[in-house]
């Protein structure tokens, strides 16, 4: 993989050397802007910039062209932005300096900086901003503490994350960006019982044992990014994808360990269009023992979108990830192709998706959002109501309401996900939709019915409030079934065989998590937080306990995102 695309690119700088575009940098994971980049979505209703953005992170340049509009509406009277918004949307512009055009800014700049070179400006440590040469340093750090009900170790659970993260552009040619942090990390015991079961921190690849109970890992992420004729950008480099409109995602969602990819994306008109291939890596034992060579797999997959009116967008999604160690499919490569027919043409070994988006703003006020996932479906199995093994596919359907009730900043979502049994899983324990022992899309696997309720508010531009509740069924497979829920078992095991399984399948196990937020920003992208987190599990299963806990955290975070434990 990594040969293709130097390859790839090399063959690109010979065939554009003189035809690279102005380009951009991405907006991080977990950015602070994305909430208030989702509510000006809203309230423009129509603008495509916004429409298209089904797929995240998002081109900083694109954020801030959807912002500057925004703001040219506010000034002359034909959008009410809050004093909020406008903090928001300064703070944006602040952090995204580079592609500000037409606003004032010198409020971006400290009124002391330090030895005249560090905190020249209020969002960087340190920016350089000359002819051809764009260049951003900030310091990355998070340091929480926490305490568990229940809880009869000595062990502290607590999370340290300290690194550095850069970005930068060299003549409005090529952009560059780079994440680093070195993490321990000591999460509650639902989190550690996670570790053990699949072997994996959620979110990150290698780790080591950190004082018996808790986890030492580096995480690394950096790409390269360049445009070329005009609409077409690519981006090489090893980092997270998301698609989807909601909290969650059933095609690709940002939740596992990062990978090395290469992204193309053309966006004209009404259309936006992503070709993505990654490397990844398959089910593996022992994967932090480390002194070993990780086999590989790859995944090809194509994303349209479509603004087919002013407030709706579709989308349609495809996605085939090829079961061979370590050897590319070269007909993936096919920008235009269909992935099935590609995978048909070669068999029909791989495991292929195909689904469908939409969402659409209404009344400037509301946005209605879904994802229609199939993995396999058979039509005539699916009216006989016999519940095949195969029929296999996801729902997601949720809404998001802004100035919920006529109070400002107030922003309420509801979400509701669920995907059949065996989903997402394959005949082999290579090509099932997995990365570092965790999946691809949703948290949870396969097998579940779920409901999330989110409540946002910001009544100052410095506080921000939020409350999270998670409810879910789902199945529980034992040491002698498989009822379609662990998405790493081959699906041909099978001991209940072909039909009968309904939704959720299996011994019934029940979760909630529920977490209420208060975050405090003492200075630009530095915050107090605090947070309480209730989790109740209740086991399908006689032989194992319930288990329900309480979690209090207080903590600081600065130029990064937050850890979530919500699952």
């Amino acid at each position: 993989m990594q040969y293709i695309v130097k390859t790839f690119v090399r063959l690109l700088f010979l065939l554009f050397p003189f035809g690279l575009f102005a380009q951009s940098t991405y907006l991080p994971q977990g950015s602070k802007h994305q909430p208030f980049l989702n509510r000006l979505e809203i309230m423009l209703q129509s603008n495509d910039d916004l429409n298209l953005s089904t797929l995240k992170p998002m081109s900083r340049k694109v954020a801030v062209q959807a912002g500057e509009y925004a703001d040219s509406l506010n000034k002359a009277g034909a959008l009410q932005l809050s004093k909020v918004d406008q903090y928001n949307l300064r703070s944006l512009f602040m952090n995204s300096s580079e592609w500000v055009t037409s606003t004032d800014t010198s409020d971006f700049y400290s009124k002391k900086s330090l030895w005249n070179v560090f905190y020249k400006t209020k969002a960087n440590l340190l920016e350089v901003n000359v002819k051809d040469f764009f260049f951003v340093v900030n310091p990355v750090f998070q340091q929480t503490f926490s305490v568990e009900s229940g809880d009869k170790s000595d062990d502290q659970l607590f999370l340290t994350s300290k690194g550095l993260a850069v970005r930068g552009m060299i003549a409005k040619r090529l952009g560059f960006s780079a994440y680093m942090t070195d993490n321990q990390e000591r999460g509650p015991l639902f989190v550690q019982e996670r570790v053990r079961t699949f072997d994996a921190v959620p979110g990150v690849g290698f780790y080591k044992t950190y004082k018996n109970t808790g986890n030492d890992y580096l995480d690394a992420r950096g790409s390269i990014n360049f445009t070329a004729a005009k609409y077409l950008d690519f981006q090489f480099g090893y980092d997270k994808n998301f698609i989807g409109n909601g909290y969650r995602s059933l095609f690709l969602s940002d939740f596992g360990n990062s990978y090395l990819f290469l992204k193309i994306n053309t966006r004209i008109w009404k259309f936006n269009y992503m070709n993505l291939f990654t490397e990844l890596v398959p089910q593996t034992v022992d994967i932090s023992m480390g002194n070993k060579i990780l086999d590989k797999k790859y995944a090809a997959m194509h994303h349209l979108s479509m603004d087919v009116t002013k407030w709706l967008n579709i989308g349609v999604f495809e996605s085939v990830v090829f079961g061979r160690k370590n050897h590319f499919e070269f007909s993936y490569l096919n920008p235009v192709i269909f992935l099935r027919l590609a995978e048909q043409a070669n068999g029909s070994a791989d495991n292929a998706f195909v689904g469908i988006d939409l969402k659409a703003n209404i009344a400037k006020r509301v946005q209605l959002y879904g994802q229609l996932l199939l993995d396999e479906l058979v039509t005539k199995e699916l009216k006989a109501g016999n519940g095949w093994w195969a029929n296999k596919f996801g729902i997601q359907a949720g809404a998001k309401y802004i100035n919920a009730f006529g109070v400002k900043n107030l922003d309420l979502q509801g979400e509701f996900n669920l995907t059949r049994p065996f989903t997402y899983s394959h005949f082999d324990s290579v090509a099932n939709y997995t990365h570092y022992n965790q999946p691809l899309a949703h948290p949870l696997g396969a097998n579940f019915v779920e409901a999330i309720g989110i409540v946002r508010y910001q009544p100052h531009p410095k506080w921000t409030t939020s409350a999270r509740l998670i409810v879910w069924r789902q199945g529980t497979d034992t040491a002698s079934s498989n009822v379609g829920t662990n998405i790493f078992i081959p699906n041909t095991y099978r001991p209940a065989g072909d039909y009968g399984y309904k939704l959720p399948n299996g011994p019934l196990a029940t979760g909630v998590n529920a977490q209420v937020l208060v975050s405090y920003e003492v200075k630009e992208n530095l915050f107090l937080e605090g947070s309480a987190l209730i989790r109740n599990y209740k086991s399908g299963l006689p032989e194992v306990s319930n288990r329900n806990v309480s979690v209090l955290t207080a903590g600081v975070r600065w130029n990064m995102f937050r850890r979530e434990y919500d699952y």
